[in-house]
């Protein structure tokens, strides 16, 4: 596993919060997880915005994919507007696959095939995953110009914001790591 200290000025791992003045919809109130982040640009999954339109049910069975009737069902987030249709798991690390598992760090993988989806489907799969349908990119030097722009705060990640079930409260749990409610947020981007 790579190190923090590999890559300094780098947010892989961290949580990404969407400002209250952030004007585009897909993102407004948002807790996205950085899966990477380099000077190639930046990845990550949006965390607390529920898929209504599929359950992971429905996504197995589209897949043709059997699941017992007793297996948990996780939830499917949409995880960005890039790509959609594409699926990624997030996961706790206790399930990984050297060929296809990303681990991001001592706590959080990401795994992209269908593989983990059949584990899920056995009761198989990691202790902990979100599935999200597509994903938040970002080009070269775009998200540190949108954080620079006030669009979005950045924290340390922890598993219950990212697995935990009740998205209502994943963002106001992200400000309050960084001791801050969204009241005491400004709308506008100063400089000092």
């Amino acid at each position: 596993m790579r190190s923090r200290t590999e890559k300094p000025g780098y947010l892989d791992g961290q949580l990404l919060i969407a400002m209250p003045s952030m004007s585009d919809p897909r993102f407004a109130h948002s807790v996205v997880y950085l899966c990477a982040h380099s000077a190639a640009g930046a990845m990550g999954l949006v965390v607390n915005r529920r898929a209504d339109h599929i359950s992971f049910s429905e996504l197995l069975e589209h897949l043709d994919i059997e699941k017992p009737a007793a297996t948990r069902d996780p939830a499917v987030h949409i995880g960005g507007p890039v790509d959609s249709d594409r699926g990624f798991v997030l996961h706790s690390i206790d399930y990984r696959t050297p060929e296809s598992t990303l681990q991001i760090d001592d706590d959080v993988g990401l795994t992209a095939t269908i593989d983990i989806l059949k584990a899920i489907a056995r009761g198989e799969g990691p202790q902990r995953a979100i599935l999200a349908l597509g994903y938040a990119g970002w080009a070269p030097g775009q998200l540190e110009s949108e954080i620079q722009d006030n669009g979005w705060l950045n924290c340390s990640a922890d598993t219950q914001i990212l697995f935990g079930d009740d998205n209502d409260v994943k963002w106001d749990l992200a400000l309050s790591k960084l001791g801050v409610s969204a009241s005491q947020l400004s709308s506008t981007a100063g400089r000092a």
